[in-house]
């Protein structure tokens, strides 16, 4: 599945970028390496991929490297990226955020999520398609 997710990456596919850049962070089918996970989630960040802009903000916060953490969490949780705004609410209870960063993070947030709620949406989830 490698050689179809390089294929696919070569192709456009930020999916196919995210997912090689897991497979680098988990050593799956491949030997782990934590930088080149981090140049794949960059590849997909840069395209727009909000999972991947979140990975790449808790690979900053591991490494110590707050300040970067900070900028990509703050981007995806603008991105409508519900698990950007947890870690960033982490960080915000660390004292690595301040209370304004949160509060922009979660005004950003509540405003891509209304941009993406339609009817029959809400009523497809409902009836469990």
């Amino acid at each position: 599945s490698m050689e179809l997710w390089t294929e696919a990456a070569e192709l456009g596919s930020l999916e196919a970028l995210y997912c090689l850049g897991l497979a680098y962070m988990n050593g799956d089918l491949v030997q782990r390496d934590e930088a080149k996970a981090a140049e794949f989630y960059a590849k997909a960040a840069m395209q727009g991929h909000a999972q991947s802009r979140n990975n790449l903000g808790c690979y900053e916060g591991q490494k110590g490297n707050y300040d970067r953490a900070l900028k990509h969490l703050l981007i995806s949780a603008r991105m409508g990226h519900k698990d950007s705004l947890e870690n960033l609410k982490k960080f915000f209870k660390a004292g690595l955020a301040t209370k304004q960063q949160y509060a922009d993070a979660l005004k950003g947030y509540q405003q891509a999520v209304e941009e993406t709620k339609s009817h029959d949406r809400d009523e497809a989830k409902r009836l469990g398609y």
